[in-house]
């Protein structure tokens, strides 16, 4: 059946209008995706900044022999409440360490309370009038300022907010890491080794293949159930250790290796191969020789991608245990340690609003982890790849 040539106008000016709305509708897609990713990173600098910095007050410090039984004694009554708990606790303690100095004094820079830090800060507090008074004072006279939080980076977790550092956090992320590197990443190169260039086509291989895909797309928390069933209820392994997060973080990411792997060895033109046949190489030789090397920039590239994917997991070791309350660096793979992702879901669930900014600045320091680990990725691929 014949059109005559305004219906074929009028066919055309459809497709035209509808393909113009369908680009309209994605781009307006992707300005949305990118206003929210503004909104969040603008949201959470504006409450994650002011963590990197905490409130001093200058006081005196009497070092009497009262004070080496209470410090409270060490300190001019009406500053105490604006006065940090830490830093009374450890009058004493210094006193019974150097006896010589009691009878002195001097005059120190004290960590101030998280209600000081965010009465400066412009925050909520819970200061009272006189308390702020006489804070505005010592504010006047130069006595109290913000200065860089290095307790936030220099000491472990406390309930005392203006006390609480990720530092534990940041050394049990990374020994976590290392027991998952440690075992993911061999074993998920060995055995996308041997599945694209030693296994035979048959039915077990497919099977083995559809399960790999499916193991990594499954929710995390199905990996952290696994770790808690074999690893801790049925070999022991002590639970809230990096070891036992380690191996369950190990199981999540052994799909991931193993997919990339393989896709990185596809790259690898069959004409190297051939090559390799040609001048009387074994399969294994070709495979060592020539295609892993090659490969490797795909692999290691997936591996990061796969680690820093590991490195941002909560669920799994909720489920194992880590987020016990560690304040103290840990020393051992089997010890009780907690992670960042973990670190940063028991501050949120802190009433205080000195946790808000913690938690904020805890996400800014594991974004800037995850973004820097990516960035390395997408660099190294960058640098090493070759196109064929």
């Amino acid at each position: 059946m014949s059109h005559s040539f305004d219906e074929i106008s009028q066919q055309l000016k459809r497709r035209h209008r509808k393909s113009t709305r369908l680009k309209w509708i994605t781009m307006g897609s992707l300005g949305l995706a990118g206003l929210f990713l503004v909104l969040f990173f603008a949201d959470m600098l504006s409450k994650g900044l002011p963590a990197f910095q905490q409130a001093y007050i200058q006081t005196e410090i009497s070092y009497t022999e009262e004070a080496e039984t209470d410090g409270r004694r060490a300190f001019d009554e009406e500053l105490l409440p604006l006065i940090s708990r830490t830093v009374v606790r450890v009058i004493p303690m210094e006193l019974r360490n150097n006896p010589d100095m009691i009878g002195t004094s001097e005059e120190q820079w004290v960590l101030a309370t998280s209600e000081v830090d965010q009465y400066l800060k412009g925050h909520r507090h819970r200061l009272s009038e006189e308390e702020q008074e006489a804070l505005d004072a010592r504010v006047e006279a130069g006595q109290v300022d913000l200065r860089f939080n290095s307790t936030f980076f220099g000491s472990g977790d406390s309930k005392i907010a203006e006390n609480a550092g990720i530092l534990s956090a940041v050394v049990g992320t990374i020994m976590t890491m290392i027991v998952t590197l440690a075992i993911s990443f061999p074993i998920g190169v060995m055995t996308a080794i041997y599945l694209e260039e030693f296994a035979p086509d048959n039915r077990l291989t497919q099977i083995i293949e559809i399960n790999i895909n499916n193991l990594a797309a499954i929710p995390s928390i199905l990996f952290g159930l696994l770790g808690l069933a074999i690893f801790i209820n049925f070999f022991g392994v002590p639970r809230s250790s990096p070891l036992v997060g380690g191996m369950t973080l190990a199981l999540m990411t052994l799909p991931v290796i193993i997919i990339s792997t393989r896709t990185a060895l596809r790259s690898v033109p069959e004409s190297i191969r051939h090559a390799g046949f040609g001048v009387g190489c074994s399969r294994w030789q070709v495979v060592r020789d020539h295609v892993l090397p090659l490969a490797m920039p795909g692999i290691m590239t997936g591996s990061i991608i796969g680690l820093a994917q590991a490195m941002g997991e909560t669920a799994p070791l909720i489920i194992v245990g880590m987020v016990a309350f560690i304040p103290d660096v840990g020393v051992s793979f089997t010890n009780a340690a907690t992670v960042m992702p973990a670190q940063i879901f028991t501050w949120a669930g802190e009433p205080e609003q000195a946790f808000v900014e913690k938690t904020a600045g805890g996400i800014l320091v594991l974004l800037t982890i995850l973004i820097s680990l990516n960035a390395f990725a997408v660099v190294m691929r960058k640098k090493f790849e070759r196109r064929w």
